[in-house]
């Protein structure tokens, strides 16, 4: 988007024979370890992972679970680890593959009521638009963000749609629910955002909201939040959503089931 219980799992022990004798005492946790198995300390698995791309799968990792908190460009040490990802890999298709299938299987095990009012959102950018293009001519998210290159991007409407995500729109639209589109992006950019979205294969939604004089400086997911809440005070119940940034999920109140899309490129709060 742009501009549990923890199972713990004891086995229970069927003892025909109860002793209440002292138990044998267990044998040091290091002692059970593989001599094979070879546990580097973090500073080890740190200066080993700048030397190949063990670092960036694990900041990767730390991004994706919103460990890393608010960050601002990806490290200069990853710009091509992210492009491999992004691209040649095929990493990123396939993680965005997965994401939609546990979204689809999510949608097909819910029951539409058929009133117009089961919902559910779509944030766009790099969720159902990709930007690739874009972020691979400003160095894949290592380049502060420029909301003016941007915005001229967006105006040019041509981002691709993400295959995975049109397929699940495909699929969440047989099943009856009402598409809302909630974007980052301004209401300025309607016509644009629009004629993109039709050019990608995107048809039939129900709402397109976008971001009013009002909502230009709130935050991505009190934005979010607010629109989602207007879209239940109108009645609709919010079944799934999906987003690349936390801030498009996160929030009150939230969808039934959130999904989150791969983005490794940019951070929103």
């Amino acid at each position: 988007m742009h501009s549990g219980e923890i199972l713990i799992l004891i086995p229970i022990l069927l003892l025909s024979n109860l002793s209440l004798s002292a138990p044998t005492a267990s044998p040091p946790i290091s002692s059970t370890i593989s001599p094979d198995i070879y546990l580097p300390t973090d500073l080890e698995a740190l200066q080993f992972g700048r030397r190949d791309a063990l670092f960036c799968d694990s900041w990767r990792l730390s991004v994706e679970t919103n460990n890393a908190g608010e960050w601002w460009t990806i490290p200069s040490t990853c710009i091509d680890y992210v492009a491999e990802y992004m691209g040649v890999s095929g990493q990123y298709g396939s993680d965005c593959a997965v994401v939609a299938l546990d979204a689809a299987a999510a949608a097909r095990a819910l029951r539409v009521v058929g009133d117009g009012l089961d919902a559910w959102v779509f944030d766009i950018d790099e969720t159902l638009l990709s930007n690739l293009p874009y972020y691979a001519a400003h160095g894949f998210g290592s380049e502060a963000f420029d909301d003016k290159s941007f915005d001229e991007w967006a105006e040019l409407a041509e981002c691709p749609a993400i295959p995975a995500s049109l397929r699940l729109y495909q699929e969440v639209q047989r099943l009856g629910f009402e598409l809302v589109l909630l974007t980052g992006r301004y209401e300025s950019q309607r016509n644009a955002t629009t004629r993109n979205l039709l050019g990608a294969g995107y048809h039939g939604w129900d709402r397109l909201i976008l971001r009013g004089p009002s909502d230009i400086r709130k935050t991505a997911m009190v934005y979010k939040s607010e629109k989602r809440m207007q879209l239940e005070e109108q009645g609709y119940r919010i079944h799934g959503s999906c987003g690349d940034q936390w801030s498009d999920l996160l929030g009150h109140p939230m969808a039934t089931r959130s999904f989150k899309m791969p983005n490794p490129m940019y951070y929103i709060a």
